[in-house]
């Protein structure tokens, strides 16, 4: 009878969060507020973030945003195929891990980034309401923790 029991519980445990990609290497992830808030001394080394994940690519999966409760939003984007963010997992919480990446990007590319995104999900994009180039910050994520 205990082992009956033991695949049941196993299961249990399992079943509030799915790993994804490498290990996690940080013992505990900060905010994204605090990420947000520190991202320029941030760059370029590894962190880890806990969120909501609010959006996931929807063609393949390569990104996710979290934010957090007061609105901030950090971007997780991955290789191809590395690791595919569940759509089924927005509105749920996220740990990832990787390095925090800051790009500086020209109007050209602005434009390119929010067109392309905006064919995988679905949605009308004017190029005429992008003023100018930007800076922005994303996590090249090499690791994620989703949890229920």
């Amino acid at each position: 009878m205990r082992y009956a029991l033991f695949p049941l519980a196993v299961f249990c445990a399992l079943a509030g969060e799915k790993k994804l990609g490498a290990p996690l290497t940080i013992k505990a992830p900060m905010t994204v507020d605090a990420l947000v808030a520190a991202q320029e001394s941030l760059a370029g080394k590894t962190v880890q973030v806990k969120g909501k994940m609010v959006e996931v690519c929807e063609m393949m999966g390569c990104w996710t945003n979290l934010v957090s409760e007061t609105g901030a939003m950090i971007r997780i984007k991955v290789n191809d195929g590395e690791i595919v963010f569940p759509k089924d997992h927005v509105g749920k919480a996220a740990i990832a891990e990787g390095t925090l990446k800051k790009l500086t990007l020209s109007k050209e590319q602005v434009i390119a980034r929010a067109k392309h995104e905006a064919e995988e999900q679905g949605r009308k994009f004017d190029p005429a309401s992008v003023k100018g180039g930007a800076t922005i910050f994303q996590i090249q994520g090499t690791g994620a923790l989703l949890l229920d």
